[in-house]
């Protein structure tokens, strides 16, 4: 099992899962169809007069190459062409979207026993410059992620955090929000089919704190039940059934308790796999 650290962007990231992974409200209907081929279809229908998106997904993998190609019901065309290994332990990715000439976006991952390096840069004329390091071990990382708009020669992201991951929790402290905010996070596997989770946040400049805890169900090996609860008054609950291998139907629902004469809001997801 590999000891390097994760990348900064999955410090706090089980916390977060649990919390909001695969709830869907406002009767959002969503149909996956990927296909062992490399080519899927994936539509999404939204609430009311609203009407039916599409993506068709085509994918390539080679060796050491991958491409994906995506066409909305648009007509816009998205490419991302990744290639593994060009140098040891480094990852390249080039992705861009027609029309949009701007778009063209350059991602490098490099990958070293005790650190995780990404970067991006757009490839426009004022392109954006991210940059994220983490260092340590699979157990205890700690790192930090900027990034610099050349176009207003300014800062617009810069944040820290430390996490630990056992293999019975994991707790997260990041400095957030140029430094305006700071999040604590924690996930407890109480036993192997129950996980409970708590995500606080405090804001520095309005001295305002706010917290969201959940828990995650196993209640046979197709099922999981989640709860979750936050400070402002909302109850939400998921129930994700594995009707077949690889095929999920996930139904949530959501009441804000401060909203007077509201209804829950209810949302359906379903995916397929042949």
């Amino acid at each position: 099992m590999s000891s390097n650290p994760a990348p900064f962007s999955d410090i706090g990231k089980k916390a977060k899962d649990l919390l909001n992974k695969d709830y869907t409200f406002d009767h959002k209907f969503t149909l996956s169809l990927p296909s062992t081929t490399g080519l899927g279809l994936t539509a999404t229908g939204l609430k009311k007069d609203q009407f039916f998106t599409g993506d068709i997904n085509s994918v390539y993998k080679g060796e050491n190459t991958i491409v994906d190609v995506k066409v909305d019901t648009y007509s816009n065309v998205s490419t991302k062409v990744t290639l593994i290994d060009i140098l040891p332990s480094t990852k390249a990715a080039f992705s861009f979207k027609i029309p949009d000439h701007k778009s063209g976006k350059l991602d490098v991952q490099y990958l070293h026993p005790h650190a995780a390096i990404d970067s991006s840069i757009g490839l426009n004329p004022t392109p954006l410059l991210e940059l994220s390091a983490a260092i340590g071990s699979k157990e205890l990382v700690v790192g930090g992620e900027v990034c610099f708009d050349t176009g207003s020669a300014s800062f617009t992201k810069y944040n820290a955090g430390i996490g630990l991951n056992k293999p019975d929790f994991s707790a997260s402290l990041v400095l957030a929000d140029k430094g305006q905010s700071l999040k604590a996070s924690y996930v407890h596997a109480v036993n192997p089919f129950t996980s409970v989770a708590a995500e606080m946040t405090h804001r520095f400049s309005t001295y305002e704190n706010s917290f969201t805890i959940g828990s995650a169900h196993v209640v046979d090996p197709f099922t999981i039940v989640k709860t979750r609860l936050s400070d402002g008054g909302k109850v939400a609950m998921l129930c994700q059934r594995e009707w077949r291998p690889k095929s999920l139907v996930t139904l949530s629902a959501e009441y804000d308790s401060k909203t007077i004469n509201a209804a829950p809001k209810l949302g359906l997801a379903l995916a397929l796999k042949p």
